[in-house]
């Protein structure tokens, strides 16, 4: 039975509707559910993801899978990723939490997960040294993420984006975050990274471009 622990709000009513009844299924029709099994496939252990969302990853979590803590701010994401727990096969603990403060000790975890979370945490940085702190030695960082193009073109526009109307409409996200840099920065050696770009479109999006891989922490 998932167990979720609360502490105080921080409600955001009207993007959770939308990510939930619009966003979510919109990435489930365009084909992120394939991205969403190469992200996890082969973890094991214990596992904490950070802005788990209504939980769109836990059935692809594998069942060597021992424990995963799962942290999401919004109270009504949070609650539809309890629901969704109670039909997954591995042991969840749903909890209210910021990433860049987690709830959870030092060395606590084999692995983390970051999926569509790091573009729309207050601080990245800060969130990434938490799951720095709460990793083992040589524990795993999986990512999948969208981040700055590689177009200079395209950069201008996100800039212009995150700066003005992106981040209001859709729940804090960052079009143009540079999150591998980040990662390196927090500590983490990378170890496997693939660039691609999601949704495949014949219109250029400024949310197209992605990285999927594992880092480790040093």
């Amino acid at each position: 039975m998932p167990r979720q622990t609360r502490s105080s709000p921080r409600s955001r009513p009207v993007f959770a509707r939308f990510y939930g009844g619009v966003a979510g299924p919109a990435l489930e029709r365009a084909g992120v559910t394939e991205h969403r099994k190469r992200l996890l496939a082969g973890l094991s252990g214990e596992v904490i993801e950070i802005g788990a969302g209504n939980g769109l990853n836990f059935p692809h979590y594998p069942g060597t899978v021992t424990r995963l803590l799962a942290v999401e701010p919004e109270p009504h994401l949070r609650a539809g990723a309890v629901r969704r727990a109670r039909d997954t096969a591995v042991p969840v603990e749903v909890v209210d939490g910021r990433a860049e403060r987690l709830p959870a000790g030092d060395a606590s975890f084999d692995a983390a997960v970051v999926c569509l979370t790091l573009c729309s945490v207050a601080d990245p940085h800060a969130a990434l040294a938490e799951l720095h702190r709460v990793l083992r030695p040589g524990g795993r960082l999986r990512f999948l993420e969208h981040v700055r193009a590689d177009s200079p073109a395209m950069r201008r526009v996100q800039r212009v984006l995150d700066a003005t109307v992106w981040p209001p409409l859709l729940g804090g996200c960052h079009v143009g975050r540079d999150t591998r840099s980040a990662i390196t920065a927090a500590g983490f050696r990378l170890t496997d990274v693939e660039q691609f770009s999601f949704p495949d479109t014949r219109l250029p999006s400024p949310a197209a471009t992605h990285i999927l891989g594992t880092a480790q922490r040093a």
